[in-house]
């Protein structure tokens, strides 16, 4: 839905409810021309021409208010106040409207929810929407653990399903955690490079002697970039002092840690403008204009470190042919996608849909069961019949 289908909707949904509960109160202080704004569904084709669509949808939010208001007034039953539509409803227009005063106004696209908080359908409140690369949807994302031993068939054993918004690197923990309990945790566990941190990396060693197997982000510098200059891994980091050296010979003095918009610890380091002003390799170094020295971002020691090894690694060509077994598991979404309909959801709501992945993992499973089984049972046949023809022989 676009912001005046998902406005519309949100009123009409919540007064249809309204209606089948409560016919007598809505029959008293509905106006008589909400039946034509609100009785069928608000579709694009059936809204005002684009210049005259905020007029409609501030209406439409006059409306909304008035509504609430006549819900929250004293003579009102309590009831209705807890009702899920109503609810949502209150929820949608304190996202897209606010007051000042009296005077009820449209929020602007920069003062409204990130996708993450912003409902984008009253008929389900936990989808959210999402781009990524060339494909945008609204709804949610599922993620599939499967077993990759060559002796034994693929099987799906996690599920995953999380709003659209929520980032694959968010659920590694999660998917171990999982793992861990039902003792099914690998020595190796191949992911794609989106569900890889290096404290992850650390993490899975540390908590579970198990090692990630994929490719990390690269360094984004410049000069890493570029294959020129000095990138971090060009500097000497003393982690006991607390200190970096630069390749001309010269240390840092200050050294600073917080943490970022994620959540994870960086390290800030600032080398002094008195020595990068006057250092000759200044221009493969830094592009910051003079008086300004280098600085330096970097992760705690046990991250950084398994990052910088992490990165060498999966440059050789040893680390490509091991990496190759996780190609399967796009296989794996393939068959869940053309076969079994994993990306249409059936059903509204976060619980439901991830009961049907759940349940689409389980017929995936009994498929590829039922394929390993006939294939053993065509190979015994066939090592039967070329024991009867050696025997006749």
């Amino acid at each position: 839905m676009n912001r005046y289908e998902r406005v519309g909707e949100t009123l009409r949904h919540a007064l249809n409810v309204l209606a089948t509960v409560a016919p007598e109160w809505v029959l008293g202080i509905v106006d008589a021309d909400w039946f034509e704004r609100y009785s069928e569904r608000i579709e694009s084709f059936r809204l005002p021409k684009l210049k005259e669509r905020d007029v409609w949808l501030l209406k439409v939010g006059l409306d909304g208010h008035h509504l609430l208001a006549q819900i929250d007034q004293a003579g009102s039953p309590l009831w209705l106040r807890q009702l899920p539509a109503v609810e949502t409803l209150r929820r949608v227009w304190i996202q897209q409207f606010y007051l000042e005063g009296e005077q009820l106004s449209i929020r602007s696209t920069e003062d409204m929810p990130t996708n993450d908080g912003l409902i984008e359908s009253p008929y389900d409140i936990e989808a959210r929407s999402r781009t990524k690369r060339i494909t945008y949807w609204t709804g949610y994302t599922v993620s599939l653990t499967e077993t990759c031993d060559q002796e034994t068939p693929n099987l799906i054993i996690d599920v995953e399903t999380v709003p659209a918004t929520k980032m694959d690197v968010d659920l590694t923990q999660t998917i171990h955690e999982k793992l861990a309990q039902r003792e099914l945790l690998p020595k190796e566990h191949f992911m794609n490079a989106g569900y890889i941190s290096a404290e992850d990396l650390v993490n899975a060693k540390e908590n579970y002697n198990m090692e990630i197997v994929g490719p990390v982000l690269p360094d984004t510098s410049w000069q890493a970039e570029a294959n020129e200059g000095f990138d971090l891994m060009h500097f000497t980091i003393d982690w006991q002092q607390q200190q970096v050296c630069c390749p001309q010979g010269n240390w840092t003095r200050s050294w600073s840690e917080q943490p970022n918009r994620h959540g994870q610890t960086i390290i800030t380091v600032h080398f002094s403008r008195r020595y990068c002003d006057a250092c000759p390799m200044r221009s493969d170094c830094t592009q910051a204009r003079s008086g300004h020295g280098r600085s330096l971002n970097f992760l705690p020691e046990a991250q950084h470190l398994m990052l910088q090894k992490m990165r060498e690694a999966q440059t050789t060509k040893e680390f490509q042919q091991r990496y190759a077994a996780c190609a399967g598991v796009e296989g794996c979404l393939s068959q869940g996608v053309r076969a079994f309909g994993l990306r249409r959801s059936r059903y509204s709501g976060l619980a439901k849909t991830h009961l049907q992945h759940v349940m689409t993992a389980v017929a995936m499973n009994l498929a590829r069961l039922w394929n390993w089984w006939q294939v053993l049972h065509d190979n015994k046949l066939n090592q039967i019949e070329r024991s009867d023809l050696t025997g006749k022989s």
